[in-house]
């Protein structure tokens, strides 16, 4: 009996060895069925299958095992989906790591693509660091590790960056979505050109770019290395304490967050973040510009390094738009080398792109890197920087400065190049005026200058005052517009400093304009809609502009022309159309725009030669375009504004095709503690405006959610909401729409042209969030924020319920519906056999 019970007891330990082993490690002909898990030693971390939230595919991934909520760290297969629970890891015979579903296991969904000779027995081991190692078991060498091969996560250890010995480039890449691993349109990486640093893109643009090396050191737990050899490029931290699960992170929105977990509250708690803020955005101020964040005292993040000016005054001081940069204040000086030209000290920054950058040296003086700056004429900047445990770093610039940025806590010290007039300047004013000693030679031609100036100044101004009399009293009645109490107060209720009641925008002479529009020459003529013609413009610098012009017979006058004025001068978006300014002589106001050379949106899908032209992945950045711009002015700028008239032909695009809403003469400006407001006359195009404002006169941010929806389903459709042929029964395109969701066969509405580039699911989805904008519910509509949450994820989305204004024509008989200002009548006298309007 006793013999019995020991030989059980020997049989199950062989078991839990068996079962240990197993689990350890992964050895040729063993697998991992989806369903098993293997575990690391010691607990924390573990390798096996899981699915995304609601995603119904299945991912190879290693996460974190003692964490309470599963947070995945990499991913194998994150391009190639397995659609059930048969995937199955294994190692073949020639020593590779494979992942095969069980539907097809000759071709593999994801491998290490390794080959070792001579392989004995190859094993495969998940270490307690996360890092998952394929190890050839004779010579214990590492043939292949996870490591090498990150997807959004930097882990403890992790190296980012190029080893030049093979080519192999680590760098994160974004998810598509929470619910999608797959490669997402955000990168982080080491550019290794210059002196290497860190770069964020969007796709292939840099939207963010890190602390040039060497970094200071950082008053918390992480010890940062950085690491540039002839072997290798790269950056990794490690942990004085190995209890702590700490991690970096490119989630899918495009945000590098460095988090740590924190057991007694159950959440990652986040001590580092790239902002996004003023000056984060890379190269914000421009070539030779310098982003200060604590600009509260200058009203403008943007200035210029010693020695250079704006490139355009008009853009940076009137439009806050420093995108254009600085030049030199003195052209001649470019080509000036060794004529008194000198360095002036620029404190405490975040060092400009070092990709034109070169290190002289590891070990070299202050004034020994000056002099080998002054040497070449084509340097235009150096740093002395100190380097533990090397000396003193000489880093010299050649090329554009881009990307400075002033008082930040990282920051050191850089000499900007400037010419003996500029040196002199400076010196003038650190020594003191007074201590010249041609000090009253200067003072009596200063005054003596001053009076002439003064004298000519008065003169000037009293013939001007004379030819400007009767042209002043008109304009002054357009001026005052602007400051018309209720928008004055509406602007100072909104503003978080200063007095904003008028907005600084660029006031055009008529000349100016004429001069640039040939006169208005029909030549030149872009369109024509409410508020008059559009005509397109060259001024004398040669920048296109669209010039609109108020015309006497137009039914909209002032009121629209101050809410262009107050609202678009104000708004600055990358999706809404720029206001350059305006002009007010003569008796027809006119407002200067951006010039969109691919005109309005209506003209693309509307029309069969040009709509081919708009693939549907352009389609879709359209639509996310549009959705972020009405997000701006309804939730996210200084102000709460309501369009009320969004269409199609509202709608312009620029060169590269990118959405930017224009005419915001219709608009109305709702307090932050209001949700909507009421109006006696109904303005608006019919087709796009919503059931409560057509009969109520009601409107909120919900009546351009509507309107947004009706763009939304003509964008997709390529069909005009309000202009159904004849022949179909469903004179309105919702009307239409809505029956063929009910039936399931809403693919059926789709432009044909669109047939190839299409994602049924994605067009499919975005059908679903159109309905969802037009339910005449106001209540039940998404804000614009759900909407873009919407586009940009996979997640579920709720069913839609019915649409207003559902007509359907019998076979004979056709009506329609004409909006006045206090209600509806019939333009025909045809009866309308079927009125569906809950």
């Amino acid at each position: 009996m006793d013999s019995q019970k020991l030989f059980l007891q020997y049989f199950l330990l062989l078991i839990l060895l068996a079962f240990s082993s197993s689990k350890d490690t992964l050895t040729i002909n063993q697998t991992i069925q989806d369903g098993n898990f293997m575990i690391s030693r010691e607990n924390n971390f573990a390798l096996g299958f899981f699915s995304p939230r609601s995603s119904k595919f299945r991912y190879l991934g290693i996460w974190y095992h003692k964490v309470r909520e599963q947070n995945v760290v990499w991913v194998a297969n994150r391009n190639n989906p397995i659609n059930d629970s048969s995937g199955v890891l294994s190692i073949d015979q020639y020593g590779n790591l494979i992942l095969y579903s069980n539907h097809n296991q000759q071709v593999p969904v994801w491998s290490a693509n390794v080959s070792v000779e001579d392989t004995g027995t190859c094993v495969a081991q998940l270490l307690d660091t996360g890092n998952l190692i394929l190890v050839q078991d004779s010579s214990k060498g590492v043939v292949w590790q996870s490591f090498d091969h990150p997807t959004d996560t930097v882990l403890p250890g992790m190296k980012l960056g190029l080893d030049r010995r093979t080519g192999m480039n680590r760098f994160l890449i974004s998810w598509r979505s929470a619910n999608d691993p797959g490669v997402g349109n955000f990168s982080l990486q080491i550019n290794p050109k210059g002196s290497p640093q860190v770069f964020l893109y969007w796709d292939i643009k840099c939207i963010w770019r890190g602390i040039a090396w060497p970094l200071k050191s950082y008053a918390d737990e992480t010890n940062v290395s950085f690491v540039n050899n002839q072997d290798e490029i790269y950056m990794s931290y490690v942990l004085s304490d190995a209890s702590v699960f700490q991690r970096v992170i490119l989630d899918y929105s495009g945000l590098v967050k460095k988090q740590t977990w924190h057991e007694k509250d159950g959440k990652w708690k986040e001590f580092w973040s790239v902002t996004m803020s003023f000056c984060d955005p890379y190269a914000h101020c421009g070539s030779y510009g310098i982003c200060d964040p604590n600009y509260v005292s200058r009203r403008f993040e943007c200035d210029c390094l010693p020695g250079y000016e704006p490139k355009s005054a008009r853009d940076w001081h009137i439009l806050k738009d420093a995108s254009s940069g600085c030049v030199r204040k003195r052209l001649e000086s470019i080509s000036v080398c060794g004529h008194g030209e000198g360095f002036v000290k620029v404190t405490h920054v975040k060092v400009p792109d070092t990709s034109t950058a070169i290190w002289v040296s590891m070990n070299m003086s202050p004034r020994d890197c000056e002099k080998d700056c002054r040497r070449n004429c084509s340097c235009s900047a150096y740093a002395s920087i100190d380097i533990a445990g090397k000396g003193t770093g000489c880093l010299t610039w050649y090329g554009k400065l881009m990307d400075t940025v002033h008082n930040i806590e990282e920051g050191y010290d850089i000499y900007v190049r400037v010419d003996a007039v500029e040196i002199d300047e400076i010196a003038q004013n650190s020594n003191g005026f007074f201590k010249r000693k041609d000090m009253l030679a200067v003072l009596v031609v200063s005054v003596v200058s001053a009076w002439l100036i003064i004298i000519l100044f008065v003169c000037m101004w009293l013939k001007k005052k004379k030819k400007k009399r009767v042209r002043n009293k008109w304009s002054k009645r357009w001026l005052d517009t602007i400051g018309n109490t209720y928008y004055k107060q509406t602007w100072e209720e909104n503003e978080v400093e200063g007095d904003m009641s008028h907005p600084k925008i660029a006031f055009f002479s008529l000349s100016t304009i004429l001069s640039a529009t040939s006169n208005f020459s029909p030549a030149n003529k872009l369109g024509e809609g409410g508020f008059g013609m559009v005509y397109k413009g060259t001024l004398s610098n040669g920048k296109e502009v669209a010039v609109k012009r108020l015309s006497k017979s137009s039914a909209q006058g002032i009121e629209e022309f101050k809410n262009e004025v107050l609202l678009i001068a104000k708004l600055q978006h990358q999706n809404l159309v720029k206001l350059i300014g305006c002009c007010i002589q003569g008796q027809e106001p006119m407002l200067v725009y951006e010039y969109m050379p691919n005109k309005s949106l209506d003209s693309f899908i509307f029309n069969e030669t040009r709509r081919s032209t708009l693939n549907w992945r352009k389609r879709f950045d359209i639509i996310v375009g549009i959705a972020r711009g009405i997000l701006y002015i309804h939730q996210d700028s200084r102000l709460r504004i309501i369009h009320r008239d969004l269409k199609t032909s509202n709608i312009l695009l620029d060169e590269e095709m990118n959405p930017k809403i224009s005419d915001f003469g219709l608009a109305r400006i709702l307090k932050r503690d209001q949700s909507q407001e009421k109006t006696n006359k109904i303005v608006g195009t019919f087709g796009y405006m919503s059931p409560e404002y057509v009969v109520f006169g009601k409107f909120s941010t919900k009546s351009d959610v509507f309107s947004f929806g009706i763009i939304l389903l003509e964008i997709i459709t390529g069909k005009k909401s309000n202009s159904f042929c004849q022949e179909d029964s469903y004179p309105s395109m919702i009307g239409k729409m809505w029956h063929l969701w009910r039936e399931e066969r809403a693919l059926e509405m789709v432009d044909s042209s669109l047939q190839e580039s299409c994602s049924v699911h994605k067009v499919l989805r975005c059908i679903q969030i159109g309905l969802l904008c037009v339910q005449e519910d106001a209540l039940e509509r998404p804000d614009m924020s759900t909407v873009v949450v919407m586009l940009n994820s996979e997640d579920s989305l709720p069913t839609p319920k019915q649409p207003p204004f559902i007509f359907k024509r019998s076979s004979n008989s056709s009506s329609s519906l004409v909006i006045k200002e206090k209600g509806f009548y019939s333009v025909d006298e045809e009866t309308i056999t079927e009125l569906v309007c809950r």
